[in-house]
């Protein structure tokens, strides 16, 4: 017997153990043993993470297709694990170790930190599997990994030297984003744009061979900025080739203020004519654009600031070569004082000497280090890079080709945009938890990329032999002896980026770079579900780093979802405090009721703006299931062996045969073309409104009535149509629906491995070889019982019983809505005449007038030739049905109503409408007002449509 109450929380926690006791989710199942495989990788939380509202949709999303899949047959593979998160992670350890007062990383050296660290994840790393486990996420969890176990930094390891052997990861001198506090290159994602209020500052440069004199334009040249510190390191100014009023001067030099270094004008398209004075100053080591500048014309690289963001000018030779005498003073002067401080310390000497034109008030972006909060410095340093330009070539051709998809198709286009403007990709960064970089160097400086240590010896050893630098008995005396050869070669120190490890995530999970018999079956993956921000950072490289190792694409398709927002549209953040924890709405209203919100809210391409009504209004629609099937169970519906639904005699039972097929179709082809939205959607419509409020209300006379071969029927087709229920619901909901299929269905087995309502066909002799073809010789016998339903498939429809039955649902709901628009009383009860009505309408509705008087609050139904005058007239499937108002309504007062109500939609309408076309708060305000402003309208206009449709109406009653 079903509980009385539906309490989630109790049903979650038991599912949980059932699911993992029977290792439902494990892939490779013997019973799956000849079935087709679908795999799927988990996008891999970071191990310092928690549940956030992203990870609940991106994850919902994935389960919804696993559970799909897997109920459809499919030998299914979904692969969780964990991101070391090189940073984050250590930001941890270390920020634990200062508040306990420990002695910091530096002084506990780098073996004991690391220590630490993994003392740290072993404690607390398991966080977020525990929190996507309470999501319902059906992984194979017994095949978990994270990022840094030895099998992934084995893969790791042979990647890098593999394509270091190959020319495609090299050392060079460029730009990076620098923190100065955690004092190492960040990546773009770890940046965050800030909009601060500053100034920018107009400066005179001096031209060359002409005496400086601030109030003579002709001396000088005006260049805007909003770092005068980094002016110090200027090697340029360029000007537009086309901006007639620099024509003469490119080519010359300046003299910059201050420093008394010449440098050059040169002509480049980067310099807009239109803006500030059309002459910009170039600072290649300090500023991206201006290193791409610099490169084009040769202008040399001069770093000002150290590592900490503090001016590095007194031991600095770029700097200090071809400096006039006396300039070293100002070096002594500034060496070491803050960005900040200096900037304004320039700025004052700048305006003592007349080189400043005027400040301007000036708001910007500036980047921050999402970690540190620090300004980001572009900072000139050694890095280890990848040739991404050359790798992201494939990885173009597969996109373009179709070999990989995007869903929705149009970030295909963000995708191409940002790979064929490539970078050299930045590796390396300055930690300590990560992936060490497998590279030596030698007494000189030599690099030496390995394996292993022994295996970078081995070479370092031959080089300096070969160059004479030792002798061949010294070599093989330090080959021989640990001891002679310490300190011989020294290990980079650095770490790899975060993103390097998990572009190897589709491959390297399997068990790559082994001949394991997993990166067989389950590579390529099926489908990669994540977020737009990460497309570029982490599917572009695994697209590269795929087809470069495993000469395929990683997956078949890449379905990209949206942002989860407020209610209001506002990007949810903890400085707004409208973070909403999934958690929290788990605990209060069920993972379920969660999940369902967000696939319902998950149309391709648009936000979800999540209101936690919603949610509660989900956890409603659960109990709603809840008490429907109680009520089956309570008046003792089951289904019989053999019963087969197509032979049902009765009409209703029939009716609900054929709405179930229509459903199960709808359901799968949504989440077949990952519209995720319309599948949720087309489910709800069938357990709430077809199910529960049609199907069930009309049997309840049958079922509450005297035994009969109708209610034995009748009451199998209740239990049936629900256990169909159960299977289109259990990839969105899967705690309720194994529970109620546990308790009701009364089956061996679980629901998470029954078969998918929707049969395959026997596929043809000719898809077959199809499919045959498209597998490899590792590939398994695909079985026709297990081949995807890509084929037409057996449908159950009775046209006949939807007409008969679909016929009274409209017939009552239209009279439900008059009442409703008419302001008439639940307890008045009103006639209906059927005008004109057909044979099929006569023949019909003495069957159902007890159901339709009673639904539909009617006194009386009855048949004429044509609608009494003063008769509201519905047309229901072509015919007409009238309802006699005269008398039973006031309908002068009900038009007052009406034309008061409709007044209103037009004040909320023209109040919308102002503001909308008002472009300054189109342009200014934020852009969830923008939307919720159009909401407005269009709630109000569609308010109004229905008021003018109800004024019609009443104008036949009168």
């Amino acid at each position: 017997m079903i509980e009385k109450n539906y309490q989630p929380a109790d049903i979650e926690a038991r599912m949980s153990v059932v699911w993992e006791d029977s290792l439902a989710f494990k892939a490779g199942r013997p019973d799956r043993r000849d079935a087709v495989p679908f795999t799927i990788v988990i996008p891999p939380p970071n191990v310092t993470g928690s549940l956030h509202m992203g990870h609940a949709l991106n994850n919902t999303l994935q389960d919804i297709l696993c559970r799909f899949e897997r109920m459809r047959g499919r030998d299914v593979l979904w692969q969780p694990g964990t991101d070391h998160a090189g940073i984050a992670t250590q930001m941890v350890v270390e920020r634990q170790l200062m508040e306990r007062q420990q002695p910091g990383r530096r002084e506990m050296g780098r073996e004991k930190f690391l220590e630490r660290v993994w003392q740290w994840k072993a404690e607390s790393g398991d966080t977020i599997i525990n929190q996507l486990k309470r999501l319902g996420a059906s992984c194979d969890w017994s095949r978990e990994r994270f990022t840094m176990d030895e099998g992934l930094s084995k893969a790791v390891i042979k990647v890098f030297v593999e394509l270091h052997r190959d020319g495609l990861i090299y050392k060079d001198k460029r730009l990076v984003n620098w923190d100065t506090k955690l004092l190492t290159a960040i990546s773009d994602l770890e940046v965050q744009q800030t909009e601060i209020k500053g100034h920018l500052w107009y400066l005179r440069y001096p031209i060359e061979g002409k005496t400086f004199n601030p109030e003579d334009p002709s001396t000088f040249i005006v260049v805007a900025t909003t770092r005068p510190e980094t002016m110090l390191g200027d090697t340029g100014v360029a000007v537009h080739p086309e901006d007639e009023r620099y024509l003469k001067l490119i080519g010359k030099n300046v003299v910059l203020p201050l420093v008394g270094r010449k440098i050059k004008i040169v002509a480049d398209d980067y310099s807009d004519p239109e803006k500030g004075s059309g002459a910009v100053k170039v600072t290649p080591a300090h500023d991206f654009n201006d290193f791409e500048v610099g490169n084009r014309h040769g202008l040399r690289r001069i770093s000002v600031l150290d590592k900490e963001g503090c001016l590095d000018l007194l031991d600095n030779e770029d700097y200090l070569r071809d400096l006039p005498e006396g300039a070293s003073q100002f070096a002594e002067e500034f060496n070491k004082v803050d960005r900040f401080v200096a900037r304004k310390r320039i700025v004052e000497r700048l305006e003592s000497f007349g080189f400043v034109e005027r400040i301007e008030p000036h708001t910007h972006m500036v980047p921050h280090g999402d970690r540190s909060n620090s300004v980001i410095e572009p900072y000139l340093t050694d890095q280890w890079y990848v040739d991404a330009k050359t790798m992201a070539k494939p990885a173009i051709a597969a996109v373009r080709s179709g070999e990989t998809s995007f869903v929705p198709k149009n970030w295909e286009k963000t995708y191409f945009e940002w790979m064929e403007n490539i970078q050299p990709w930045c590796i390396s960064r300055q930690l300590w938890w990560g992936h060490q970089i497998p590279a030596w160097y030698g007494p000189d400086g030599k690099v030496f990329v390995a394996e292993t240590e022994e295996e970078a010896i081995s070479h370092a050893l031959g080089y300096y032999v070969e160059q004479e630098v030792i002798t061949p008995e010294q070599g093989r005396e330090m080959a021989l002896d640990r001891n002679k050869r310490e300190g011989f070669i020294t290990r980079d120190e650095d770490v790899l980026d975060t993103w390097f490890s998990s572009a190897l995530w589709p491959f390297s999970t399997l068990g790559w770079p082994e001949d394991a018999p997993e990166v067989q079956r389950y590579y390529p993956t099926n489908a990669l579900v994540t977020g737009f921000d990460i497309i570029f950072f982490w599917v572009a490289r695994m697209m590269m780093m795929g087809l470069h190792f495993m000469k395929e694409v990683p997956f078949s398709t890449i379905y990209i979802h949206a942002l989860v927002r407020d209610e209001k549209g506002a990007k949810m953040s903890k400085s707004k405090g409208n973070v909403i924890d999934p958690l929290n709405l788990i605990d209060e209203y069920g993972a379920d009721a969660l999940r369902f919100t967000l696939a319902a809210m998950a149309a391709q391409g648009r936000d979800i703006k999540l209101a936690t009504s919603r949610v509660e209004g989900y956890r409603n629609f659960a109990t709603k299931l809840w008490n429907a099937s109680r009520f089956a169970d309570m008046n003792h519906c089951a289904v019989p062996d053999g019963f087969e639904p197509a032979k049902a005699k009765e009409t209703l039972n029939r009716w609900i045969a054929h709405e179930s097929a229509h459903t199960t179709r709808e359901v799968t082809e949504a989440i077949e073309a990952y519209r995720f939205n319309d599948a949720a959607g087309a489910i709800y419509r069938f357990v709430w409104n077809v199910y529960c409020d049609w199907y069930v209300e009309l049997a309840k006379p049958v079922l509450l009535g005297p035994d009969s071969p109708a209610k034995d029927e009748t009451r199998a087709m209740v239990a049936w149509a629900r256990d169909e229920i159960l299977k289109l619901l259990h990839p969105f909901m899967p705690f309720i629906t194994e529970e109620l299929w546990e308790v009701t269905a009364k089956r061996d087995g679980l629901l998470a491995l029954a078969p998918w309502p929707l049969k395959p066909a026997e596929p043809s002799p000719e898809q077959l070889a199809m499919l045959a073809a498209a597998a490899g010789p590792t590939d398994p016998v695909i079985s026709p019982a297990l081949v995807m339903p890509i084929f037409d498939h057996a449908d159950f429809t009775d046209p006949k019983a939807e007409a008969e039955i679909g016929w009274v649902i409209d017939l009552v709901t239209q009279i439900r809505s008059v009442r409703a628009e008419m302001n008439i009383a639940p307890a008045t009860l009103t006639a209906l005449v059927l005008a004109g009505a057909s044979a099929e309408t006569k023949e019909r509705a003495p069957r159902w007038t007890d159901v339709i008087k009673r639904m539909a609050r009617l006194s009386d139904i009855s048949f004429a030739d044509r609608a009494p005058d003063g008769a509201v007239q519905l047309l229901v499937r072509g015919e007409v049905a009238a309802l006699p108002l005269k008398g039973v309504i006031d309908v002068a007062a009900e038009r007052t109503r009406l034309d008061k109500e409709i007044g209103k939609a037009d004040a909320d309408i023209k109040r919308a409408e102002s503001k909308l076309a008002n472009e300054k708060f189109v342009a200014n305000a934020a852009e969830e007002v923008v939307e919720e402003e159009r909401e407005k309208r269009e709630a109000a206009l569609a308010r109004k449509a229905k008021l003018l449709e109800a004024m019609e109406r009443l104008k036949q009653a009168s």
